[in-house]
């Protein structure tokens, strides 16, 4: 048995996780559902990259839920921002695009008492993984200065529970420092101490050979497998630390590094998370597992099959949860890890569907535990992936194309006096690689091979600058703590939502007024401020769904005392109203609450009506389209959804009246209110990236006997909506546009704004057919007639254009200048298309026998210029040459055949100068 093999029972990586959630199920701690990979409604991260981002909200009091114990094994993503671990992957053992992180949490409930030999029964109990205790090392804070003038010691409270556990004092180690063993959330906020967990893989494992080197060095022996953050401090903007009056508890473990452990490997891709991928993809491409897994060259081998697995790993789980390739943001950040995968099968001399296919392999290993791999979405996945394949074929054919066209010019330079300069710009190299993923080694091996330099710092330099902009892009903010105030109250009770079945309530209780300064006991009248209510039935903004506006009134509900412009939730179940004071406002005071109810009526048919438009769109586009926004206003309803086609007009039609059809069918709308995994079992669409709790939640359903499910629509929302869906009266789809790579939007309009939209369509079709003196039913008719007229006249306007450019051939060749015994004709024209431009200078070549011509003209604020040599003198005269350095002289560029040249230009004013300059351009060459 070597170093690494640490006892006879084989684990799988699906045994690991499994026992790992009913360990701490056992002790007492909720399951919770892994979250999406796309946070939901944190801007300061571009992917989910840890256990405790789905908790982040209750960490910092924002959100209470109905456990303070959890576990979870949370899928996450480090592949773009400022967590990139891209271009390590496949070519280190511990490395990944995608990875699963197990974690416990406590929101106030154990510390450090607890969390330590929780993990040391976990890790070392021969009923749990029973790893040798003589193989591991555990690490606690060592001290530091945390703040100007204050230093915080070392963690012997961490010290002191661990030897409690029988850990022995010289296998815990003191790390000084902020960097290693202290966690913070942001600059200021909840913090902590760590204590890590390593694991002695032995001297195999050295990446630097050693043989007998000691904990903790760092090279590649010792493996950290699990982080216990301590969350015990608060700190302010002076750095000052505050205990928290009720610590927490967040830790990870990598799956994929325990696994490693536990089947007795060293790397983590030679575990059964891997190897079944890896060895599918050496089938697909072709090659023998066995033989390229012990080549190490970085050009085929074991480093592009360990690419290719972990990257069909992240691409797989990212389109599952909506993320569709693009070239911005998520999606191009998931090209890039795709197409980099399809590079690698390239090196391996394979062109045909690769990550479509592995879809399935990953599907297989790890659908049990995430079921939104399979059903509809599994084919969903497989189709974005084949679509990103066939494009980046296509988009690699012509990045070559582009590139031979760049390296073109520059051949002409090779072996003259001038060969210094043809050196490929790694600016532009860089836009090949970037923009078309053609490889770097692709655009290397073609510039050596025309004898062509290349500037690598160049490139170097514009791909630092390229992922500068990425991590500007997505830096975001630090995510504050909410309102020490709001956090305070909804420690003693929480707002009664009376708004789904009122809109006006008597008798609410003042419990808090908030202003910029703090909490007050009174708001005087034209004061503004924020107040809680003990019970509301103004809808604070949640969902997509507008906030209500509205009114107190005094007691008896004759005197308007505040005007209400909206609501929030400060904090999770408590309103805080946004008011303006009419009237002096105290706390206890009682007041009556009213809604504007014609608005809130407004925004219940909008938001009943994007329901059905989502059902619609997953009825007649697919089940893969998911929600990836949306705005329920008093005038419109906005749905965005994940598609990767224009919906064209035949499918809006079929949407608008399926919709239709069900507001005539008329169902009473039913909600209930159920468990998260009853509402998920009985078919209510839940959305990946939203948070839910595990109970409570509420179920709006619309039924209609006519579907086998027995109904139309049945989501997971906590909005408000009509009683029966015909109230909604009618809904009229306004516009659909694309509003993000792989995203597009619906607007559409219901009930009074759709008679609105129509009357306002119908004036406009009365005032056209008035305008054309027809009646309504001939506009259409009359229009196109108009149209074809139209271009009529403007096919023979550009005749006439190129009859009198060909007119200008006796004007032209009149002009010829003799230089160096070789007729030259450089002249301005006007009023001709680019295509008669081409034209004249065919003509004139012609005419001219032998010669050069060189035209150009202004072009709707630019210029335009033209150059041809005749055959004959192509081996003295590059068109192409000549061109680029017209262009110069206008502030543009071109480039072209040796005969026959285009360029464009900005200076208008040097054209005139520039064609003048010719006959200097020619002499050297004549």
């Amino acid at each position: 048995m070597s170093g690494t093999q640490t006892q006879p029972k084989f684990w799988s990586g699906n045994e690991i996780r499994e026992t790992f959630l009913r360990f701490f199920e056992g002790k007492g701690h909720r399951r919770v559902r892994s979250s999406s990979l796309v946070p939901h409604g944190d801007p300061t991260l571009l992917f989910t990259n840890a256990g405790m981002n789905q908790f982040k909200d209750v960490f910092l009091g924002l959100e209470k839920r109905d456990y303070n114990k959890a576990t979870s094994a949370q899928k996450c993503v480090r592949a773009g921002g400022k967590h990139n671990d891209l271009e390590n992957v496949g070519f280190t053992k511990r490395h990944h695009t995608f990875f699963e992180m197990l974690g416990n949490f406590s929101f106030g409930d154990y510390f450090k008492e607890k969390a330590i030999p929780y993990a040391w029964e976990l890790i070392t109990s021969p009923e749990w993984f029973a790893i040798p205790k003589d193989k591991l090392y555990v690490t606690i804070f060592g001290g530091a200065e945390v703040a100007p003038g204050t230093t915080l010691g070392v963690d012997e409270d961490a010290r002191k529970f661990w030897i409690v556990e029988k850990v022995p004092a010289e296998s815990i180690v003191p790390v000084p420092g902020l960097k290693e063993n202290f966690w913070a959330m942001g600059d200021t906020g909840p913090c902590g101490p760590c204590s890590e967990i390593h694991y002695d893989m032995g001297p195999e494992a050295s990446e630097q050979g050693h043989t007998d080197c000691k904990f903790p060095c760092d090279c590649g022996r010792y493996v950290e497998l699990w982080n216990l953050v301590f969350m015990q401090f608060n700190r302010d903007a002076s750095g000052k630390l505050t205990p928290l009056p009720r610590p927490s508890i967040d830790t990870g473990m990598g799956l994929e590094r325990v696994a490693a452990v536990l089947q007795g490997v060293i790397s983590n891709y030679d575990t059964d998370l891997f190897v079944p991928l890896m060895k599918r993809a050496a089938e697909l491409c072709g090659v023998d597992y066995e033989k390229e897994i012990r080549s190490e060259e970085g050009k085929g081998g074991a480093a592009s099959l360990r690419v290719i697995s972990d990257h069909a790993r992240a691409a797989t789980f990212l389109i599952a949860d909506g993320v569709l390739p693009s070239n911005e943001g998520r999606g191009y950040v998931l090209r890039k890890i795709m197409r980099r995968a399809i590079r690698h099968a390239r090196l391996l001399g394979y062109t045909g569907p690769l990550l479509s296919e592995l879809v399935t392999d990953v599907r297989n290993i790890m659908g049990e535990a995430y079921p939104e791999l399979s059903g509809p979405t599994g084919s969903h996945i497989r189709e974005v992936a084949y679509g990103e394949e066939k494009r980046f074929g296509i988009t690699l054919d012509i990045g070559l194309k582009k590139l031979e066209e760049e390296l073109r010019p520059l051949t002409g330079l090779v072996g003259t006096a001038e060969a210094k300069a043809a050196v490929y710009s790694g600016e532009s190299a860089f836009k090949l690689y970037d923009t078309y993923g053609l490889p770097l080694d692709f655009i290397t091996d073609a510039a050596r091979d025309l004898g062509i330099g290349f500037d690598e710092s160049g490139f170097e330099r514009a791909m630092q600058e390229q992922r500068k902009r990425a991590r500007a892009s997505w830096k975001g903010g630090a995510k504050e703590a909410a309102n020490p105030a709001y956090t305070k109250i909804a420690a003693q009770f929480t707002t009664e939502p009376c708004f789904y079945f009122a809109t006006s309530a008597k008798d609410a209780r003042i419990e808090a007024i908030i202003t910029k300064n703090g909490p007050v006991a009174e708001l005087k009248a034209g004061e503004s401020g924020e107040i809680v209510l003990d019970r509301t039935v103004i809808y604070a903004e949640s969902g997509g769904q507008v906030a209500d506006t509205g009114a107190f009134y005094d007691p008896s509900g004759s005197q308007v005392v505040a005007e209400v412009a909206g609501a929030y939730y400060p904090v999770a179940r408590l309103v805080a109203h946004r008011v303006t004071a009419k009237d002096t406002l105290r706390v206890c005071d009682r007041v009556s609450v009213e809604a504007d109810s014609e608005r809130r009526a407004r925004i219940m048919r909008n938001h009943s009506g994007t329901h059905l438009v989502h059902a619609a769109l997953r009825n007649i586009l697919g089940t893969h389209v998911k929600q990836a926004g949306s705005l329920n206003a008093p005038d419109r309803l906005r749905f965005d959804f994940s598609h990767f086609a224009h919906v064209d007009a035949e499918e809006l039609r079929d949407i608008e009246q399926q919709v239709n059809d069900e507001i005539r069918y008329n169902c009473q709308i039913e909600t209930n209110v159920t468990s998260l995994e009853d509402a998920l079992a009985s078919g209510a669409l839940a959305f990946f990236g939203d948070k839910y709790p595990e109970s409570n939640v509420r179920v709006v359903t619309m039924p209609d006997p006519r579907s086998p499910r027995g109904f139309y629509s049945k989501e997971l929302c906590g909005g408000t909506h009509v009683h029966r869906v015909g109230d909604i009266g009618v809904l009229k789809i306004v516009g659909e546009q694309s509003v993000a790579a792989g995203v597009r939007r619906i607007e559409a309009v219901t009930g009074v704004g759709a008679l609105e939209h129509y009357q306002q369509r119908a004036q406009l079709l009365s005032q056209i057919a008035s305008k054309l003196n027809v009646g309504e039913d001939a506009v259409l008719a009359t229009v196109e007639k108009l149209s074809e007229t139209a271009k009529q006249l403007e096919k023979e306007l550009e005749a006439q254009k190129r009859k009198g450019a060909l007119g200008q051939l006796d004007d032209l060749t009149a002009k010829v200048q003799m230089v160096k015994g070789v007729k030259v004709i450089a002249a301005e024209v006007a009023n001709i298309d680019r295509e008669g431009l081409r034209q004249l200078v065919d003509s004139l070549r012609q005419k001219l026998g032998s010669g050069v011509v060189a035209l150009g003209m202004p072009d709707d604020g630019k210029v335009a210029l033209i150059a041809g040599v005749t055959k004959d003198l192509t081996s003295k005269v590059h068109a192409g040459k000549l061109i680029q350095a017209l262009a110069k002289q206008v502030d543009g560029s071109g480039g072209g055949r040796p005969d026959l040249a285009e360029a464009g230009g900005k200076d208008t004013s040097a054209l005139k100068s520039a064609l003048q300059s010719i006959p200097s351009l020619l002499e050297p060459l004549l």
